[in-house]
């Protein structure tokens, strides 16, 4: 089956979306595990000696949500570009105006969740960065990944993970609205509407020529 041009851009879309979803999900788990499974979005940090650690954090559902939008919007759309591979080279099918709707609807769905977790992402390592430099024991938070914290090995590579979910999830984002609008279209351009052919029309001729012959030509 040959897919359209703009199926075709959606396709690549989905794979860049799969990596960015991949990603985001990959880097707030590890970070929530460096943490011993506490969320560190707008946790609170203490001083405990001459290191620090994760006085207050957050509820462990606040990282799961995140993570989980990720990485399920990630499978999703693993399993769409192997379903329309498969479609292309095995079976001649293609998307019908309800599978369209379909597709139309998750698109808006996922531009919500990726939203909502791009915001939890940058407000709530806004937050526990706020909470670390308001400590006076380092001035950025990229510096407290070189300062112990207690546990010992807790939160390592903690802001660099933080930041690399966080931009992955914001490239995500612009990539599902890129193909929300791009269904929009292939919405609104099978709604048009049919029109008849008029006697004016280049493809009137050639129906005509072909049934009845050329007509003569007056000089």
């Amino acid at each position: 089956m040959a897919l359209r041009c703009l199926q075709r851009v959606e396709l690549a879309l989905f794979a860049a979306a799969f990596l960015c979803g991949a990603v985001a999900a990959a880097a707030l788990t590890r970070t929530q595990g460096s943490f011993s499974g506490r969320c560190p979005l707008y946790g609170v940090a203490a001083l405990n000696g001459s290191s620090l650690a994760l006085a207050r954090p957050s509820a462990p559902s606040l990282c799961y949500f995140v993570a989980g939008a990720s990485g399920l919007l990630a499978l999703y759309c693993l399993l769409l570009l192997l379903f329309w591979v498969y479609s292309s080279c095995i079976e001649d099918s293609s998307r019908g105006p309800l599978g369209l709707r379909v597709a139309l609807a998750v698109s808006a769905v996922a531009v919500f969740l990726i939203l909502v977790s791009a915001c939890v992402l940058r407000f709530g390592t806004n937050s526990l960065c706020n909470s670390i430099s308001s400590l006076n024991k380092t001035i950025s938070c990229s510096g407290a990944q070189k300062i112990p914290w207690t546990p010992p090995g807790t939160a390592l590579q903690f802001y660099s993970n933080l930041h690399n979910a966080e931009t992955s999830s914001w490239v995500n984002l612009v990539l599902w609205c890129v193909v929300l609008v791009l269904q929009v279209v292939q919405c609104k351009s099978e709604a048009a509407p049919y029109r008849p052919l008029e006697r004016g029309d280049p493809e009137w001729s050639t129906e005509t020529d072909a049934l009845v012959g050329p007509r003569p030509f007056h000089s």
